[in-house]
């Protein structure tokens, strides 16, 4: 990422206006917290677990209440003129704020957390909808990866000197210092947000806010990959909000730890998701991968799970002693275990999150950008506040901390069979392309010649069981793969292509009824937009020659004139999925990671599509990719 976008004049006064207003939220809200959980603050006779509960949930109610009118305003109005303005009323927030603290008003901190949610949520849509008037469109991604890393590393410098400062003896200064000392910043960066024009003048504000936030939902939910889009994101921060509300008396009460085993908790989890983000945008291979996002849900519920196993395994000498430090509680036999639960219930959640929102923004109209956000936040908050009442019901049911991440566990592991269910085919494309990259070297030449959208047909020749999933792997959209129908007898290879929608083909003279239903199958696919992918030579290769291409091709074209992409595998045969007879799993290991060519030609126009042409073109990539590189 080049470094000129972030220290542009334009960008950089809105990435540090985002810096400092993400670590001023959590420098705040998490120094409440752990004063709360460590000094038994009681309010209206809910014990502190339960305060804590109810802190998260009034900081994300506004969220839900004026989020929809957040969106209309940010879309009407002159956004860095709003942006100062949502700047100073954090300053005046946090002078507020001052005051409790110096008070030990909590009553008055839980209305301050209320106008800090407050603000928070008119910034919301004008931090992302003022980017694209701010970069050129070819430094947009940039920018975006820019403002999400300098939040990651906001939330966990703010959640981390929020801890801290609960430790000193002076602490309420500290605090006092801290909150109204990065509003000022926040505040002096702000004045610098370049001016920008005002896109949709005519969007008529609803101040009737229940109203509005009722509308903005119902306008997006038509569109159902992205409302799917904006569930599965508001199911994270439901999960995340009931694990962070829970972590501080998690620790203290199921742990007996202290301070700064809440602090690394709160540190791990904020770590944790940023890493899993990374290694889901590396596993991505820079496009938007949804088929990762089964894997993150699983990930979180089995970690979750055995974080409840740890903690009723825990156990410690002397429960009537001081609570454990950081340094005790890792030289504790389970400190490790639960520490490392954790992180990878964190890193789980990175994977899960980040092609959700990178799905939202690539498939979102940029004139409703501001109003899909707003949307996705009101969703969010909505989920969180429910997580709150959850939490808050579960434990005045008598349920301990552990008992609860448990409950949280198996309502996931639920969520993550629909997620599955939903989408299929893109975690049969994320498996592929995870096999081609690690069983094997694959190797892709022409790959700007792969569709991006349907309808199309591929072509390619048939090497091994597995030719269609690598393909699959390293296609930008699900394939419709046309099959032999007696594969399907193998069974773990049946479950693949039930969910991969593989179309299963005979040939006439032994099943014409099913060859029929194949064609009528790949014409409906067709008319869908959807693309096909079918190996003309009928049968999987015995000698590792290509044979001749049948006309079947020819009579898909006539019906439904599409492009045909003929492409050419080289590499797979001998390998353990061909039918060479030196495949043995013993030989096959021999040819770990050795390197497979998908070699792909331009797409043929329908008018000029025949099996003999189609067999030429593949047979010249077939030798290209045997070529030595």
């Amino acid at each position: 990422m080049s470094l000129q976008t972030l220290v542009s004049r334009r960008f950089l006064p809105l990435f540090l206006t985002q810096f400092f207003g993400a670590l001023n939220d959590n420098f705040f809200k998490n120094a409440i917290v752990v004063m709360i959980t460590f000094r038994g603050i009681q309010m209206a006779g809910l014990a502190p677990g339960m305060v804590v509960a109810l802190y998260g949930g009034v900081f994300i109610l506004p969220y839900f209440l004026f989020s929809g009118t957040a969106g209309q305003l940010a879309d009407k109005l002159e956004k860095s003129f709003l942006i100062r303005l949502t700047k100073l009323s954090e300053l005046l927030v946090m002078l507020l704020a001052a005051t409790g603290f110096y008070l030990d008003d909590f009553n008055l901190l839980l209305g301050t957390l209320f106008l800090m949610g407050l603000q928070s949520t008119v910034f919301g849509p004008l931090k992302y909808g003022i980017i694209p008037d701010l970069v050129d469109e070819s430094t947009l991604v940039t920018a975006n990866a820019y403002l999400e890393s300098g939040t990651f590393i906001a939330i966990l410098v703010g959640t981390l000197l929020g801890g801290l400062a609960t430790t000193f003896l002076d602490a309420r200064l500290l605090i006092v210092t801290g909150v109204v000392g990065v509003a000022a910043l926040g505040l002096l960066a702000s004045w610098f947000v370049p001016k920008v024009p005002v896109r949709a003048q005519d969007v008529k504000v609803d101040w009737t806010f229940v109203r509005s936030t009722v509308e903005i939902v119902a306008a997006v939910r038509p569109n159902r990959p992205i409302f799917n889009s904006i569930l599965g994101i508001s199911w994270f921060w439901f999960l995340g909000a009931a694990i962070l509300m829970v972590l501080p008396t998690f620790a203290k009460d199921s742990l007996h730890a202290g301070e700064q085993v809440v602090t690394a908790f709160l540190t791990l989890f904020t770590v944790g998701v940023g890493v899993g983000a990374l290694v889901c945008d590396k596993l991505s291979f820079r496009r938007v991968e949804v088929g990762v996002i089964p894997f993150g849900a699983v990930g979180m519920s089995l970690f979750l799970a055995d974080l409840f196993l740890a903690a009723s395994a825990w156990s410690v000498l002397d429960a009537s002693g001081p609570n454990l430090q950081l340094a005790a509680f890792v030289a504790h036999p389970g400190g490790w275990r639960v520490l490392s639960d954790l992180l990878l219930v964190a890193f789980s959640g990175g994977m899960f999150i980040v092609p959700l929102n990178s799905f939202v923004q690539q498939r979102s109209e940029p004139a409703f950008l501001s109003r899909i956000i707003a949307a996705n936040n009101i969703v969010n908050a909505l989920f969180m506040v429910v997580a709150s009442l959850l939490v808050i019901a579960l434990l005045a049911l008598g349920a301990s901390i552990p008992q609860v991440l448990l409950v949280f566990a198996v309502l996931n592991l639920g969520v993550s069979v629909y997620i599955y269910s939903l989408v299929p085919e893109f975690t049969l494309r994320f498996i592929g392309w995870v096999l081609a990259h690690i069983l094997y070297r694959i190797r892709v030449v022409g790959a700007e010649h792969l569709p991006s959208d349907g309808p199309a047909v591929l072509v390619c020749n048939h090497v091994s069981f597995l030719d269609w999933l690598f393909i699959f792997g390293e296609c930008k959209i699900p394939v419709r793969f046309v099959m032999d129908h007696r594969i399907f007898s193998i069974p773990v290879v049946k479950w693949l292509f039930r969910h991969g929608k593989v179309i299963p083909i005979a040939p006439a003279k032994e099943n014409a009824q099913l060859m029929e239903a194949a064609f009528d199958k790949v014409s409906s696919e067709l008319r869908e937009r959807e693309v096909v992918g079918i190996f003309p030579e009928g049968a999987l290769t015995r000698d590792g020659s290509m044979s001749h291409f049948r006309p079947g091709i020819e009579r898909i074209v006539r019906n439904d004139p599409v492009p045909v992409v003929p492409m050419a595998l080289y590499g797979l045969w001998g390998s353990f999925f061909s039918r060479s007879s030196e495949r043995g799993l013993w030989k096959g290991l021999r040819r770990w990671r050795r390197e497979i060519v998908l070699r792909i030609a331009p797409a043929v126009p329908p008018a000029q599509v025949s099996a003999q042409g189609l067999e030429a073109t593949v047979r010249a990539c077939l030798a290209e990719a045997a070529a030595p590189s």
